[in-house]
């Protein structure tokens, strides 16, 4: 009976106008890097940059020798505690970082899947001396940065603050406290980001091809869900720290203008007193691809485009030969913006914005994974094209040109990374954790330069086998699926849930002679019956929505097919929407406009006291998709089709017939279509009809929000000056 569509473009003007920019140099994770250049052992992502335009395949620079590559020169020392200290001096400019990273085997979180990542978010917020606004403060006064994650801290600064900064940063590793109401604020935000993932698209295909490459029981195929951050306690996460957290088994990477007394003298000095200890060893099955192609597939509903991801395990460890010359093969792949994926889905058929591959190493077990988001309409004609490269890649021999510029962007974006400190300190300890040779990154660019034709196909042939793939479509399945079964090796497709559960069998069969409108007339009667509901000519409704930080009030009226619509916060009205039965206007920030043809006709519908007890009148088209198994409840699925184009699909229960969940689409803070959801729920009976009291609105912001009614007023008499324009 209600709707929230006119909150949506109320609260996304106000947003727009009014939300400030986030800063802040003090966190449990440091701000993203720039897309990485350097080959360095274990990264999720191979380069990409775009190259001049043209068929860069015709014609390429003449190869030449392989430059000799000057790497800053790394020192390393042990402490008596047994830290390993790794300094890489540059004096260019007077800063200097520091990172400490404690390397322990992965941990199998279990039913607490996530605890790692919070422990490491709550390294940072208190000590023994310092609570966590006094750590922010005195790192803010200095101008440095400080950051902490699963494995360490880190932190950087002018050098004349170091000695400061190593103060609060060893503080900090060895005195963390803990505090309870960080931990409860930290649950609290991922609670937030577990909500917003449950509809991106993007995020449910990496959770899930995680899982279906690394299997539950492996570290690598945990993800965090609401069950198990429910079950992270503050135990389990100083366990961890006073279990893991040794000397002996962690680096101190210490880099710019430092000298080696100075690196040696802050060793000791901050971490010499670190109490070593012994630490659990952990070893795990090694995760194999599934030995034929198998299709799986989440169920997105009402979604315009399919994420696809082709992935497997594979056996990879860093150090080998093979980890250059097969990062030269999927560069070729899929590893830069010319790309033959990119090229052929993007550029040759228009089908994607971007389309590319990676192929990792790890210690463990390394991935491969080709990922794309497509139309519905070219899903299966894009997975046709994903094997074919990859297949091609295999049986064919890629020509020397093309070899070449491959060859010339891997060592274009490695040369450049050398300018950044950072790269060689990440040299550095890559070198020490995986005990590759000592000339190992010196020797990159020859290495890199003497790959051959043969050693490519050879590599292809190795590691990029679409024969032996999870082929993972997260997209809409009464679109899509069907046509997918082609590509799986059993003729079938295997669903899951957005969490990696193979998806609840349920009965799905429609009633015998049932019809939609059937099932709008089943929903009006379970909310009180067209009666009942025509007796309501007026309604005021107070609602609170609420989102992260800031809440806002909102109050509604809606009278005779007129509508009023003020969020305010504070007290002070911030936006207004209007319909006064022909005209419709909004206003933000004291600027008034009127609203256009779409919006208008949304205005139109909200204005409605229920506006499904029209459906038939106003001439709604309506078609019974089906049923579907929707958070414990079994649905059945409405196509609802507005007469001016606008689509919607509608949720009702089987059991109760009370409407559950809208999805449309709308465009989104950036303009671009996404998919709004709308969850309905807690209906209370107000003068005989039931009214839902709760909404949670996700895909319109990164975070979904929740509106609370908390106040409904019928036939108590609303003016009709409040409609006015």
């Amino acid at each position: 009976m209600k709707n929230l569509s006119y909150f949506i473009l109320a609260f996304s003007l106000l947003i727009a106008s009014c939300t400030p920019k986030s800063g802040g140099k003090v966190g449990s994770t440091p701000p993203p890097p720039p897309t990485p250049s350097t080959p360095a052992v274990g990264a999720s992502k191979a380069p990409q940059i775009p190259l001049p335009t043209g068929d860069v395949r015709k014609k390429s620079p003449a190869p030449g020798s392989a430059p000799k590559v000057q790497i800053g020169k790394a020192e390393t020392f042990t402490l008596d505690n047994g830290l390993t200290v790794i300094l890489v001096e540059n004096h260019k400019l007077p800063k200097v970082s520091y990172r400490v990273f404690v390397d322990y085997d992965p941990v199998l979180e279990k039913e607490a899947a996530g605890y790692l990542d919070l422990t490491g978010e709550m390294i940072s917020k208190g000590t023994a001396t310092r609570t966590k606004a006094q750590i922010d403060a005195q790192v803010d006064f200095i101008g440095a940065s400080l950051f902490s994650d699963a494995n360490g801290v880190s932190g950087n600064s002018l050098k004349k603050h170091s000695e400061k900064l190593l103060t609060i940063m060893s503080d900090v590793l060895l005195n963390p406290v803990f505090p309870q109401e960080e931990l409860d604020k930290a649950k609290k935000r991922a609670e937030s980001n577990l909500a917003s993932q449950k509809d991106d698209a993007g995020a449910i295909a990496g959770n899930v091809a995680s899982i279906l490459r690394y299997g539950k029981d492996h570290p690598y195929g945990e993800i965090m869900t609401d069950q198990t951050l429910s079950k992270i306690t503050l135990d389990q996460i100083k366990n961890h720290y006073q279990t893991y957290f040794k000397p002996n088994i962690a680096y101190l990477v210490v880099t710019g203008d430092v000298t080696r007394v100075e690196a040696e003298r802050q060793a000791k000095q901050y971490f010499g007193k670190w109490a070593k200890g012994d630490v659990p060893k952990h070893n795990y099955g090694i995760p194999r691809a599934p030995e034929k192609t198998v299709v799986d597939f989440v169920h997105r509903p009402g979604a315009v485009q399919s994420v696809i991801n082709i992935t497997y395990p594979v056996d990879l460890m860093p150090g080998t030969p093979d980890v250059i010359r097969s990062r030269v093969a999927n560069s070729l792949l899929g590893g830069y913006f010319n790309s033959r994926l990119n090229y052929n889905l993007r550029e040759s058929h228009g089908w994607t914005y971007g389309a590319g591959s990676s192929l990792n190493p790890d210690k463990l077990v390394g991935m491969f994974n080709a990922s794309a988001s497509v139309r519905n309409a070219v899903t299966d004609s894009s997975i046709i094209e994903f094997l074919k490269e990859m297949r091609r890649l295999s049986e064919e021999k890629v020509s020397n040109d093309e070899l070449q510029v491959v060859k010339n962007v891997m060592a274009g974006n490695f040369s450049r990374s050398l300018e950044e400190p950072g790269t060689v300190a990440t040299f550095a300890l890559n070198t020490a954790r995986y005990k590759l040779p000592v000339d190992y990154y010196e020797k990159y660019l020859e290495v890199l330069q003497n790959v051959t034709v043969e050693e490519v196909q050879a590599m292809s042939r190795k590691y990029i086998r679409p024969d032996k793939a999870h082929i993972l479509v997260v997209g809409n399945r009464d679109d899509v699926a069907d046509r997918l079964k082609q590509f799986s090796s059993d003729g079938k497709v295997h669903y899951y849930d957005a969490f990696g559960n193979p998806a609840k069998t349920v009965n799905t069969t429609l009633p015998e002679g049932l019809t939609a409108d059937q099932v709008i007339e089943d929903y009006l009667n379970a909310i009180g019956g067209r009666g009942k509901i025509a007796t309501i000519t007026e309604m005021q409704s107070n609602s609170v929505m609420q989102m992260r930080g800031p809440s806002f009030n909102l109050v509604t009226y809606q009278k005779n097919g007129k509508l009023l619509v003020e969020m305010s916060m504070n007290g002070q009205v911030m936006n207004k929407q209007l319909y006064d039965g022909q005209t419709g206007m909004q206003s933000a920030m004291g600027q008034v406009e009127t609203v256009d043809e779409a919006t208008k006709a949304d205005l139109k519908e909200q204005a409605k006291i229920c506006k499904e007890a029209d459906y038939k009148k106003e001439g709604y088209k309506l078609v019974l998709k089906g049923m579907e198994e929707l958070d414990g409840a079994v649905a059945f699925v409405l196509e609802v089709t507005r007469p001016d184009g606008k689509m919607v699909t509608e949720y009702y229960d089987s059991k109760t017939s009370l409407k559950l969940r809208e999805v449309s689409m709308n465009k989104g803070m950036d303009g671009s279509p996404t998919i709004q959801t709308i969850d309905i729920a807690e209906y209370k009976e107000i003068n005989g009809v039931k009214i839902p009291h709760q909404m949670t609105v996700g895909g319109v912001f990164p975070v979904p929000f929740k509106v609370t009614v908390t106040e409904v007023k019928v036939n108590q008499g609303i003016k009709d000056d409040l409609f006015k324009l």
